[in-house]
């Protein structure tokens, strides 16, 4: 104390953090605060970096983060490493100073090139990102891997993802593992995570849920909402451990609470089916709504569905076509789908068809099979645009293609009569076929009458045609009737 008093600044910095602890003096922060801000004035690095942190946090002095930077910066010239590092985070999250990422670089790599982990790790960062510097994997990777060996863990979380994904280095599963267990093994949750994801699907390590489960509890347990909400899907599922609806709920319920959308919208369909919690449709809308309101395009669907047919939510045709919009404008097909048909029927907007097949082709354009076959009826019949066959045949046969039952019917009828395409009785009777193998009256009955008309071979040809039929995937998601 008697140095303190005589002007020695690293003896006043030693007494403010006596003060700070309650180490040979009773405790007493303002008393510490006093006595770091003599040693700063005096130039001593380290009490103006820890009296950078004070004001930066407003621990024990109003928070002043202007001031933060300005004693960051003493101390930062002086080559103080954590002052750089800190100098580095205000530039590039603009606080106390203007936002400036290539300012925040360069202190940055001051504070790397001396060997701070933490500055390493974030220009590994920057570079991964190109946040003020060009695009640079490899120089991501080597930043990440500086910080790594030193036993950063995010750094080591962060080199594993490289190692995973081949970015910056050559791919390598069980190098990721490696990075990923030691992140894990330091209670990083992103490395727990990651590790869990690894055993999932056999990558590095061999294929193990009871892994999978160990490792995204311990990330879950942190608040990580991604392991969360896995977690939640596991139990859902009965993988790693025995199906359990209730603690699934549990799980996604903590997830959303976060709000995560992953999380919000299983938690809302658990409350739709009763699996786990009782059946409610209101607390399930509850949900939908709120990842709607975070710009989820299958929420926004959803909600609008739930408003269109009144479920857990009053029936609101205009509050439907409000939520439709929102998705459809994020290219959620089935939204299209649902604002072409709103159009087309005059629900919660004025009727209107050119409208209805703006928005079916957007639709069709994505793969949606409803939206090809509504948009192949409004060309064949000349709604919302001018009749043309050629183009009602198209949209139908990609509707076909893809499965669909009603444009399977369609194009048999079509090729059985030649409308819009070249009569053929065998390709009739194959469409008319798979049609009637999705239980389709209409489409047997016609199969049927056409099967008598047939000869052996023609009967054995459109069989196996149908037969060998494989449909394309469909475009799924919540959607109207047609």
């Amino acid at each position: 104390m008697a140095e303190a008093n005589q002007g020695n600044a690293k003896a006043q910095f030693s007494l403010g953090l006596m003060y700070g602890f309650g180490e040979g003096v009773p405790k007493d922060k303002a008393e510490a605060v006093k006595w770091y801000r003599k040693s700063a004035d005096q130039g001593y690095a380290d009490a103006q970096y820890l009296l950078g942190l004070i004001h930066g946090k407003g621990r024990d002095v109003p928070k002043d983060e202007s001031e933060a930077v300005k004693l960051f910066r003493m101390a930062a010239d002086q080559g103080h490493p954590d002052a750089q590092f800190s100098l580095g985070v205000a530039y590039a999250q603009g606080r106390g100073v203007t936002k400036d990422e290539a300012e925040a670089v360069k202190w940055y790599r001051k504070a790397a090139d001396q060997g701070d982990a933490d500055a390493q790790n974030e220009l590994g960062v920057i570079h991964d990102k190109g946040l003020g510097v060009p695009k640079d994997e490899v120089e991501a990777a080597k930043w990440y891997r500086k910080a790594a060996d030193q036993g950063h863990a995010k750094a080591q979380s962060n080199l594993g993802v490289m190692y995973a994904n081949g970015q910056g280095v050559p791919k390598n599963e069980a190098e990721a593992v490696k990075w990923y267990r030691k992140a894990a093994d330091q209670g990083h949750a992103p490395g727990q995570f990651n590790l869990g994801g690894m055993y999932a699907i056999g990558q590095g390590v061999p294929k193990d849920e009871a892994e999978v489960i160990k490792w995204y509890r311990k990330a879950a347990d942190q608040g990580l909402a991604l392991a969360q909400f896995n977690l939640g899907f596991m139990y859902a599922n009965g993988q790693g451990a025995p199906k359990d609806e209730a603690e699934a709920v549990k799980w996604y319920r903590k997830a959303a609470d976060q709000g995560d959308t992953n999380g919000q919208m299983n938690l809302a369909f658990m409350y739709d089916k009763g699996w786990g919690v009782p059946m409610d449709e209101a607390e399930a809308a509850k949900w939908y709504r709120r990842a709607a309101d975070q710009g989820d395009a299958v929420a926004q669907t959803t909600i609008g569905c739930r408003h269109a047919n009144g479920q857990g939510v009053p029936l609101d045709d205009a509050e439907a076509v409000k939520w439709y919009r929102k998705a459809a404008d994020q290219g959620h097909a089935p939204a299209q789908f649902n604002l072409g048909f709103m159009f087309a029927n005059g629900r919660g907007v004025p009727k209107d068809e050119t409208e209805a097949v703006r928005w079916y082709r957007e639709a069709a354009d994505r793969g949606h099979v409803l939206a090809q076959f509504n948009l192949g009826l409004m060309f064949a019949n000349g709604r919302g645009a001018p009749k043309d066959e050629a183009e009602a045949v198209k949209w139908y046969l990609r509707a076909a293609d893809q499965g669909d039952a009603d444009a399977q019917l369609t194009i048999g009828r079509r090729y059985a009569n030649g409308l819009g395409l070249p009569k053929d009785e065998v390709e009739a009777y194959k469409w008319l076929l798979l049609s009637g193998a999705q239980g389709n009256e209409e489409a047997r009955k016609r199969y049927s009458v056409l099967e008598a008309t047939l000869t052996p071979k023609q009967r054995e040809e459109g069989q196996r045609l149908a037969r060998e039929f494989k449909p394309k995937p469909q475009q799924a998601g919540s959607e109207l009737s047609r």
